[in-house]
């Protein structure tokens, strides 16, 4: 039977208070236990004297029988002097994997590029009309007049689509 020493979770929700319990590693977090051998206390400041309690005769007794503390409680233990925790290095923590680096460099610039090309776009549309207008006269302005002629409904049909949809909505929630 392969033991652990770890947390329990109990309280309420929001309010997490945690039971140090040796149990079978098969059993359910919060389920069924051997022992509990202290509690921690997360909501506590962390020089509270009540934060973390240990029984730490009997949880020297379940290390000499087996039981393996999980991480978190293993940081208990080290700071009482009950085990030991090889402090971990990981020098690539700082660093930004290069998928993460290149993602937000092509984010960034799209972000940019677009309100530009709306602007443009909406200073374009004005300057268009204005010489089909100076145009009307030449043969071509009744070809170009056309099309705009056929867009400006489209364009205003969705919006009058739309409009009664949103009246609709509102009558039905009332």
């Amino acid at each position: 039977m392969a033991l652990k020493i770890r947390l329990a979770r109990g309280g309420s929700k929001k309010r997490p208070y945690y039971r140090i319990v040796v149990t079978d590693v098969r059993n359910p977090r919060d389920g069924r236990f051997i022992e509990k051998l202290g509690t921690y206390n997360p909501l506590l400041p962390k020089d509270h004297k009540e934060r973390v309690t240990l029984q730490n005769e009997r949880i020297s007794y379940w290390m000499g029988v087996g039981a393996k503390p999980t991480d978190r409680v293993l940081r208990f233990l080290d700071a009482e002097g009950l085990a030991k925790r090889d402090p971990r290095n990981n020098p690539k923590k700082a660093i930004p994997k290069k998928e993460v680096e290149e993602a937000p460099a092509e984010e960034a610039p799209a972000a940019e590029e677009a309100p530009a090309a709306e602007a443009p776009a909406v200073e374009e549309a004005p300057a268009e009309e204005a010489p089909a207008v100076e145009e009307a006269p030449a043969e071509e302005a009744p070809a170009e007049e056309a099309p705009a002629a056929e867009e400006a409904p489209a364009e205003e049909a969705p919006a009058v689509e739309e409009a009664p949809e949103a009246e609709a909505g509102d009558e039905e929630t009332k």
